[in-house]
């Protein structure tokens, strides 16, 4: 039989040197490939955080592009700032420095997301260091050279793949049963970025059913531990901002609700839908002679804000966005308190951000990532899981590309023989998806511009949208059936 090396072996250690290389390789052959309005965002972060005392990092408004990320990733920014004005000292000037695109600014910032990125690299490590080397492999591809990230880190322009090291460090230690060291790493995410939150109420059930077993009196002083080190985790990102008095503004920045249910380029997701049942209905009414308005705010304009964008449903709060994703991801809590599973960890946590991405308030297409990535680890677990995180990439990815445009089956189960037998082969409902999402691109790329022009120019990212929505709605269905399933 041929033995596989141990996952911490010099040989493990370069294998994933090779692939971060490699991936390293293609982003710096994409830094001159497109000018994103988020390398703005962040090189004026950069200039807040160096030019200006902590006290008004939150209230600054010299551009349009103001502070809105909770305060660890503000010092993430004023520690990049430290080396910027020794490559150029314009990229960090509050006021000179405005639309500054200078090569030395791009090569800058684009320089230190790859730099960041080996700590994905080691969150990735560290998440797979027991996998088989078949498996651990899958999820480096999965993870290090997703074309989610590439193309929303290196071709656009953020940080999240060292955000998602946190992430995989967090579900890595939990999975471990090293429950403290996992609900720190899940505290020290959302005061990088608070939009991780969608997944705290899955970490508060599990840690406390898990963690805080054992009897009143043990799962009190074991409460009051797991709580002391949140608490201490928090005081350090907003401490200085409710020493300063500015707690409330920190907050507001943090949670602009004025920007209205979807985003610009909608998201596929559950508004998807009820947007175009609201303009069919519309067009039905106006046909049938009755005298309804448009909107104000149109999403077909990708205007946002507080006016209704509905011209016959009901407004959607916010409020009712996040009754939708807690009714949604009740029956995951349910299944952890009843049944706190480390190994079912990372697929909780990732049905939560897909709760949230469906049913949440102003969603990006870049936060299907957060479904994508935990994914990764349980895409390896069974033939079943990978063919879901297949086809869920499939939609994420389409989805990822409007933006840039404007059953039960267990592997412990299976013998050699029959993993054999039940090879990598798809459904007539899966293919016929695929093959709907080569229609829709088709019709987008090509048709579209041929046979209409410019009309209805929201038309392809619209199909897009509806197309991904549908794929990954059944996604979140699956998930919750695998969830309850799986004991």
């Amino acid at each position: 039989m041929k033995l596989q090396e141990s996952p911490r072996s010099p040989a493990s250690i370069t294998q994933l040197l090779w692939f971060f290389g490699i991936a390293t390789v293609v982003k710096l052959l994409l830094i001159p490939a497109y000018y994103s309005t988020d390398l703005e965002v962040h090189r004026h972060w950069l200039a807040i955080t160096h030019s200006l005392p902590l006290g008004q990092w939150y209230y600054d408004e010299t551009s349009e592009w103001t502070l809105d990320y909770p305060p660890f990733f503000a010092y993430f920014e004023r520690f990049l700032s430290f080396f910027a004005p020794l490559i150029d000292p314009w990229i960090v000037h509050l006021h000179h420095g405005l639309s500054y695109k200078a090569d030395s600014s791009i090569y800058f910032q684009r320089i230190s997301v790859i730099v960041s990125d080996l700590f994905l690299q080691y969150g990735v490590h560290i998440s797979t260091r027991n996998l088989a080397s078949l498996k651990r492999n899958l999820v480096w591809v999965f993870v290090i050279w997703s074309p989610g990230l590439l193309i929303v880190d290196h071709l656009h322009f953020q940080y999240n793949g060292f955000l998602f090291g946190w992430l995989l460090l967090s579900i890595s230690f939990l999975a471990q049963g090293r429950d403290l060291m996992g609900g720190f790493m899940f505290a020290v995410l959302l005061c990088f970025k608070h939009l991780f939150a969608v997944a705290a109420p899955v970490y508060f059930v599990y840690l406390l059913r898990h963690y805080c077993r054992g009897g009143l009196v043990r799962g009190f002083a074991r409460l009051s531990v797991l709580g002391a080190i949140v608490v201490a985790v928090f005081a350090a990102a907003y401490g200085p901002f409710v020493y300063h008095g500015q707690i409330q503004q920190v907050i507001r920045r943090m949670f602009p609700f004025g920007r209205g249910l979807c985003h610009a380029y909608w998201a596929p997701n559950f508004w998807v839908f009820y947007i175009v049942l609201d303009k069919g209905i519309a067009f039905l009414l106006r046909k049938f002679g009755f005298d309804i308005p448009s909107p104000v705010a149109s999403f077909t304009g990708g205007l946002v804000g507080d006016a209704s964008p509905f011209a016959v449903l009901p407004r959607i709060t916010p409020m009712t966005t996040f009754i939708m994703v807690l009714l949604a991801l009740s029956p995951c809590l349910f299944k952890t308190w009843r049944y706190p599973r480390p190994r079912l960890i990372a697929r909780s946590v990732a049905y939560a951000y897909t709760c949230g991405f469906l049913f949440g308030w102003h969603i990006h297409e870049k936060a299907s990532l957060h479904i994508s990535i935990p994914l990764a680890l349980v895409a390896v677990e069974s033939l079943e899981d990978s063919k879901h995180y297949f086809l869920l990439s499939v939609g994420t990815k389409g989805s990822l590309q409007s933006d840039k445009k404007a059953t039960q089956s267990d592997s412990k189960g299976i013998s050699r023989t029959a993993a054999e037998k039940q090879w990598f082969e798809l459904g007539w409902v899966a293919k016929s998806y695929l093959l709907g999402v080569v229609v829709v691109e088709t019709w987008g790329q090509f048709l579209h511009p041929y046979l209409l022009g410019d009309k209805l120019p929201f038309l392809p990212l619209m199909l897009i949208s509806m197309y991904c929505a549908i794929g990954i709605s059944y996604s979140w269905i699956w998930q919750l059936k695998r969830i309850i399933i799986l004991s």
